[in-house]
């Protein structure tokens, strides 16, 4: 017997795409997500608060019935509070989810909805809609559940800095809830049949899909490995060599476990457009054979915007006007006509129906059986999907991260926080004519900057009784910019405040997630400024907790080296998997040289070695015509190499050389690619002398003659700086290696991804050169892949014979 489809919404969803009308404006700027904050530190102070008669955070669902599936309706309510005269809800029998039927006429229920804000709640005059619709969804699903002919629903706001609380009660027969809850299910119905046919139709697809190609050596095993990740709910950590093919080997089997219901969408996270775009092209690949997905990729609002200036407001913007009065109807048009929503596809008809295309392309997720994007989406406290994330329960999401080396630096970022002195003292000075009461709260957090500006020589350590007068102060200014902004909207200075406002709930939003994982510094800067930073040393623990928010993640990269270093920092558990997917490549086709007698090590820095380094890459290039591209540790360095290539070894007429500038455009980056991607005409030499790390290092993809060597000078060791120092203090009290996790790792990482840029096809023919003897130390050649087994120790007086001695194979 078939098993009866469902298709799965949560409360909120429900509640915000059938009810919303009116425009898109300044209120979600004027109260971001961490003003009315859902969970958190709120919810939980008021739940101890209250008796044991109040039972927290219960999960709750409604199951709808039609003719041919079930809408299941989920989401947890924040408090479910059970009432009667003496004890009674005390007893035994009332401590869990359903009450019993001998009591059920005895007892008062109370759902309660918890929102935190910064507001002064006396200017709060009603509950939100949205906030009473949520809580009466609750209130009908607890009231069926345990038959009750009336229940009541409290909306409770707390003021998060005087943590005063307002309530809004509200009482409910059963029936009146009944009628109104399937009036929304009724609204709801045509899109949930149209989900029912489709997931119909996507799951016939899938179990007819074979894969696209014949398997490469090693691909079909880790396909498998990904299957049974999904299958184990577990994370796996690939490292994945270029060739490997690893955006289908991820994708495919992935899909597979979709039609096997163990996954209700996939989410493929990247770091650059440029590997979303492949993703996009795997997935279009799959529909060529047969395949019925929908996908979307999520765009960054200033990028996809159509108005020349990026402003929510339906004065300025005619697609925010009336917004939401069109929007269903142009994603049900969109829906109904098209499988792949990319930004192309999202724009068109965003113009067509008058919306806005960024709203539009995230209303568009929650019909999408695969959402592309950046990771913000799933990782960044402010930016990450709430449709999909907010309820706090774990879905059967899988999750796809590509280029995971990059998740250590954005997990720190996005968990970090900075407040710049001499920001308060620039708004200060703004917003005196305009608001009294803000610019004393400026002045108040400013003082309390000073006072630790005075302790702090070069860079201090805090604890958080150090910082606390200072979050205070922050706190009880974030709740005035808040009151400004509700009620100035046409103020001279409100974008300022506005942009202010956002930094300053930033850091109260990561100043509630400090713990071990964290060091609070403070820091005098070489221009005189003063800074507070709550860094985030350690962003394993958040996110692991992001990823617990799905069944399975896979991590992939080329260059996810060493693998438990990755492990450890993000976020992996015991019974996770690794796995080291083979090479395709014939190692052959790739001269590994290493330079013996240079380094870019400071103490070795001088015209000497500058004069040995250009003579290396003389002599390396001189071995063919073509395409070349040289990393160096920085532009500083680039310039002494480069001026003294010029000055001894320029040839006339054959070779051209690009220098990558300190700061280009998207049109200048374009165009120094293009130079690589065009065939030259009269051949000669192309020489690019890029940084280590930088925009051409990575994620850039010139194959066959494109490019036939990539030099690199140095072990691309960050920069000493002061969070580089706390790191390595940090991991070194851990019982790590400090200098490895700080420094070490993170720049040989840069060498492995600037190295991959050489050999990108089975086709392909290269060379790679390191010059610096540090890589022939026994560090360094245990960090080396396997397949850089094979290498050439060399000199500078015998690199152009190696190098001619390889190319005499090839050609």
């Amino acid at each position: 017997m078939e098993e009866e489809m469902e298709i799965h919404i949560s409360v909120r969803n429900l509640v915000e795409f059938i009810l919303r009308s009116g425009n898109i404006d300044n209120r979600r700027a004027a109260a971001p997500e961490n003003a009315m904050q859902e969970g958190g530190r709120i919810h939980r102070m008021i739940q101890r608060r209250m008796g044991a008669d109040y039972h927290a955070e219960v999960s709750l669902n409604y199951r709808y019935e039609t003719d041919d599936y079930a809408i299941c309706v989920e989401g947890r309510a924040d408090g479910i509070i059970v009432q009667q005269g003496g004890d009674l809800a005390q007893t035994p029998e009332l401590t869990g989810g359903e009450i019993p039927a001998a009591y059920r006429d005895m007892v008062t229920v109370t759902v309660d909805e918890i929102k935190g804000t910064y507001r002064e709640l006396h200017k709060i005059r009603e509950a939100v809609p949205v906030h009473l619709a949520q809580a009466k969804c609750y209130a009908y699903f607890y009231g069926s559940q345990n038959n009750l002919r009336h229940i009541r629903v409290r909306i409770t706001y707390c003021n998060i800095d005087t943590e005063e609380l307002r309530y809004f009660h509200f009482e409910y027969d059963m029936e009146e809830l009944e009628e109104w809850f399937g009036g929304l299910m009724i609204e709801y119905r045509k899109w949930a049949d149209f989900q029912f046919q489709w997931q119909k139709r996507r799951t016939r697809s899938i179990k007819e899909l074979s894969f696209p190609f014949a398997y490469r050596e090693g691909q079909k095993e880790l396909a498998s490995y990904v299957y049974q990740t999904i299958y184990h709910k577990r994370k796996l950590f690939i490292e994945a060599p270029t060739g490997v093919g690893k955006t289908i080997s991820a994708l495919f089997p992935a899909v597979k476990a979709m039609g096997e219901g163990m996954g209700e969408r996939i989410f493929y996270l990247t770091a650059k457009t440029i590997t979303r775009t492949v993703a996009d092209d795997t997935i279009e690949l799959m529909r060529r054979k047969g395949l019925m997905l929908k996908s979307v990729i999520l765009t960054a609002k200033d990028k996809i915007c159509f108005m020349e200036e990026r402003e929510c407001n339906p004065e300025y913007c005619p697609y925010a006007k009336g917004h939401f009065d069109r929007i269903n109807d142009a994603i049900y048009d969109l829906l109904t006509h098209r499988d792949n929503f990319n930004r192309e596809t999202i724009e068109e008809y965003a113009r067509r129906h008058k919306v806005c295309p960024f709203e539009m392309s995230l209303d568009m997720s929650l019909f999408s059986d695969v959402i592309i994007g950046d990771y913000n989406y799933l990782f960044d406290p402010h930016v990450y999907l709430k449709r999909f994330f907010s309820e706090g329960v774990r879905e059967d999401y899988l999750f796809l991260i590509d280029e995971a080396h990059n998740l250590v630096d954005r997990g720190r970022e996005m968990y970090s926080a900075l407040l710049r002195k001499e920001d308060f003292l620039g708004l200060k000075r703004i917003v005196k004519e305009y608001d009294e009461k803000m610019y004393r709260q400026l002045e108040k957090c400013n003082r309390e900057l000073l006072e630790l500006k005075r302790e702090c020589e070069d860079y201090a350590y805090l604890d958080e009784t150090d910082a606390a007068p200072f979050v205070r102060a922050l706190v009880r200014l974030s709740s005035v910019m808040e009151t400004y902004l509700e009620e100035h909207e046409e103020s001279p200075v409100r974008k300022d405040v506005l942009d202010f406002y956002f930094e300053v709930s930033h850091f109260l939003l990561i100043n509630d997630k400090l713990d071990e994982n964290y060091v609070i510094y403070t820091q005098l800067e070489s221009d005189g400024g003063f800074v507070i930073k709550l860094f985030c040393v350690n962003p394993s623990g958040n996110l692991r907790e992001c990823m617990m928010r799905g069944r399975s993640t896979v991590l992939f990269s080329a260059t996810l080296l060493p693998i438990q270093y990755y492990k450890q920092l993000l976020g992996a558990q015991e019974g996770d998997y690794e796995v080291y997917a083979h090479s395709v490549f014939d190692p052959r086709k790739k001269g590994l040289f290493v330079a013996k007698d240079v380094t870019s090590k400071y103490t070795r820095r001088s015209d000497g070695e500058y004069y040995n380094i250009a003579a290396y890459i003389d002599r390396i290039v001189s071995g063919r015509e073509g395409n070349y591209m040289v990393f160096f540790p920085s532009h500083a360095f680039l310039r002494k190499v480069y001026e003294v290539y010029c000055s001894y070894f320029m040839r006339d007429g054959g070779t051209e050389c690009l220098v990558q500038e300190e700061r280009m455009d998207e049109e200048s980056r374009e165009a120094f690619l293009l130079n690589f991607s065009e065939q030259r005409e009269n051949g000669g030499t192309l020489l690019g002398f890029c940084v280590l790390g930088g925009i051409f290092s990575e994620g850039i993809d010139l194959k066959k003659d494109s490019l036939i060597g990539a030099v690199i000078v140095g072990t691309g060791l960050p920069q000493v700086c002061t969070e580089r120092e706390i790191l390595k203090k940090y991991f070194d009290a851990q019982g790590d290696n400090g200098f490895d996790f700080a420094y070490k790792y993170p720049g040989m990482n840069k060498v492995l991804q600037a190295a991959g840029r050489v050999i990108r096809t089975v086709e392909d023919v290269g060379i790679v050169a390191l010059l610096d003897e540090r890589f022939l130390t026994s560090s360094y050649l245990r960090m080396f892949p396997r397949e850089w087994q094979e290498y050439e120790a060399v000199s500078l007086e015998q690199v152009e014979k190696r190098i001619e001695r390889f190319w005499n194979e090839w050609l």
